[in-house]
């Protein structure tokens, strides 16, 4: 059976997230990734957000074109650790007798959230707004890292319904980026 699992990309028309919340209702089992799916297509994405991030300071582009970008990777981290923390967190504690990974994501999340609330109140031509994004993409990084090499492989021998928590996550995400599109309007 042919898949249609794309990653969904961000656009500021709020149609298209009618559109694909549409979709998402009416063919979550057909289109919906699961769980694992989902958070490693968010880490696909927002690494090429930062090495487009890298290559601006690299070009000396200009500061709105810079913040723009910034504004793209915290508000997509913001979302991605909101779904991972009301969601795939919770299940995979109550299906993982070990929970010193999760309980070092959760350590993990609160440093990155700090760096996010740092650069969203900055300037790009404040001192040290380039470091802070890329120490962020390191943090974020070295997350991934752990998550898809050490949590992931424990979350698949679990017996979790991967599917069923994809089709929660991603309507769940789906509402975040409504949300976070409309603050920003």
């Amino acid at each position: 059976m042919p898949s249609s699992k794309t990653p969904t990309k961000s656009t500021s028309s709020s149609s298209h997230h009618k559109q694909a919340a549409s979709r998402a209702k009416s063919h979550a089992s057909d289109e919906t990734p699961d769980a694992i799916e989902l958070l490693t297509q968010d880490h696909k994405e927002v690494k090429k957000l930062f090495k487009a991030y890298e290559k601006l300071v690299k070009d000396e582009a200009e500061g709105s074109e810079k913040q723009e970008l910034a504004n793209q990777i915290c508000t997509m981290l913001v979302v991605h650790t909101t779904i991972e923390e009301e969601i795939f967190y919770p299940a995979a504690r109550e299906a993982l007798p070990e929970q010193d990974l999760l309980d070092e994501a959760v350590v993990e999340h609160a440093s990155a959230k700090s760096l996010i609330e740092q650069i969203q109140s900055m300037s790009p031509e404040d001192e040290l707004y380039d470091a802070k994004v890329t120490v962020l993409g390191e943090y974020i990084d070295h997350h991934v890292k752990e998550e898809e090499a050490e949590l992931f492989p424990q979350v698949k021998k679990a017996k979790l319904d991967l599917e069923q928590l994809g089709e929660e996550m991603a309507e769940r995400k789906l509402q975040c980026e409504s949300e976070a599109e409309q603050a920003t309007h």
